[in-house]
């Protein structure tokens, strides 16, 4: 009696050892078969070794076709290796010309040249004269070995792999079948130096992947630690600018409270007015303090002094004194009172500056120089190169400073440079606009 079939049969799962066969062969076809004479031109390669980069004009141009005057060498080799076999016939000519030609195609069509060469071997052994050193002649030896390190180069390890496993089956199907009549043969030597070649060339792929997987995680880990510093100082100014906005509210609350007390019977309507006023100060305040409640990390502390302006800047700069730091203080033009956001900026971009002259040139003086003019306020901080470079180095800073420096400049819509001067030293300038008063009603 005949089994009933399986109709789930074709549904199973195949074993573990069928599915690794049928992905090898994929792979297989997808490397030595599928478009394997596609055309893939060898690029140019840009001089960025520690020799070809000091090159300039025309030998820097010639310095980005060095890997084709490469490979074109050891097809050339080839060819006077097959001449110089063959003692210079006519049929050492055509042999030395086979054996050039797959090298030569690895330049635009490097899986092709692959199945080249091997139909170049054949042809060389079929016509050449030597009766030793089968299957591959000299000339078709190195010509070979040049292709499968050149597209093991162009191409990626497991191709690799597949080229060397076709040719040990070339080479075993050609001694066993072909062999007789021949003093010796050269599969075993042809095996392990290309075993050799392609061992380093996948070396060699590995550690450029590897690099280039460390250089992108570079890139990302600077990439995030940038816009994490932006993060904290964005923070670090909204929590002062706090201090600020709720001085100022906290007048309008108060002033909308009291301004129906200063008008002898006040209208009903402007009564409601005023407490709307206040109610809107009030909400805002609340939600101001949320808002801050969001920003502010867990180990910060509300300071128990208000934000310092350019007022309390001579304190400033007696306290950079006293840390070893010659700074001097020039102003010109009107002083008058700016904005408390605009003075709090000016302020902490002043500390900042001379934080990262006390950090970066040690012994250094620096200059401060502040300037108020009709649109704004302009601020000039430069120091010099430090004395003794080589007997104080530099203390290293979070890398925070030009970054807080740079956002203060952009809330408040104005512009700044910082740059090494000639003298080795370093300039930061800075202009924060200031609008007048009719400006700012409209």
């Amino acid at each position: 009696m005949t089994p009933p079939e399986d109709p789930y049969g074709a549904y199973r799962p195949s074993s573990p050892e069928f599915r690794a066969a049928m992905d090898a062969l994929r792979g297989l076809r997808q490397d030595l078969f599928h478009e394997a004479f596609a055309y893939r031109p060898l690029p140019r390669r840009e001089p960025t070794g520690p020799l070809t980069r000091r090159l300039t004009g025309r030998r820097r141009e010639y310095a980005t076709w060095r890997s084709h005057a490469l490979i074109a060498a050891g097809g050339l080799l080839a060819l006077f290796s097959a001449w110089v076999d063959g003692e210079g016939t006519t049929t050492a000519v055509v042999c030395g010309l086979l054996a050039l030609a797959p090298v030569l195609l690895t330049l635009v069509r490097p899986v092709g040249a692959f199945w080249l060469s091997l139909l170049s071997t054949t042809l060389v052994a079929a016509i050449g004269t030597a009766w030793s050193n089968w299957p591959w002649l000299p000339g078709s030896f190195i010509s070979h070995l040049v292709v499968l390190t050149v597209v093991a180069v162009r191409t990626r390890p497991r191709t690799a792999a597949w080229m060397w496993l076709l040719t040990a089956l070339y080479g075993f199907i050609a001694d066993t079948a072909f062999g007789w009549g021949h003093y010796s043969n050269n599969v075993a030597p042809m095996l392990v130096t290309s075993a050799i070649a392609l061992l380093a060339v996948t070396v060699w792929h590995i550690r450029r992947q590897a690099q280039q997987e460390v250089t992108a995680q570079q890139t990302v880990t600077a990439h995030e630690r940038s816009r994490r510093t932006l993060l904290e100082e964005r923070t670090t100014i909204a929590r002062e600018l706090h201090d600020v906005v709720a001085h100022h509210m906290s007048v309008v609350a108060i002033q909308a409270e009291a301004a129906p007390y200063r008008v002898e019977n006040p209208p009903e309507e402007l009564e409601k007015a005023f407490a709307t006023i206040r109610e809107n100060a009030v909400a805002a305040l609340t939600e101001l303090r949320r808002v801050l409640g969001v920003v502010r990390a867990e180990d910060y502390e509300a300071p128990d002094a208000p934000q310092p302006t350019l007022a309390e800047l001579d304190a400033l700069l007696a306290n950079v004194r006293e840390a070893g730091l010659e700074v001097e203080k020039v102003v010109t033009g009107a002083v008058r009172e700016l904005p408390q956001g605009v003075e709090l900026s000016a302020y902490r971009i002043v500390q900042e500056a001379l934080s990262n002259t006390l950090r970066h040139a040690p012994g250094a003086g620096a200059r401060v120089e502040i300037g108020y003019v009709l649109g704004g306020l302009g601020l000039r901080v430069v120091n010099g190169p430090p004395p003794n470079p080589s007997l104080v180095k530099p203390s290293p800073g979070a890398g925070h400073g030009i970054t807080g420096m740079r956002e203060r400049v952009s809330m408040l819509n104005g512009e700044m440079t910082a740059d090494p001067t000639e003298q080795g030293g370093y300039e930061v300038t800075v202009f924060l606009p200031v609008p007048a008063a009719g400006e700012v009603g409209a």
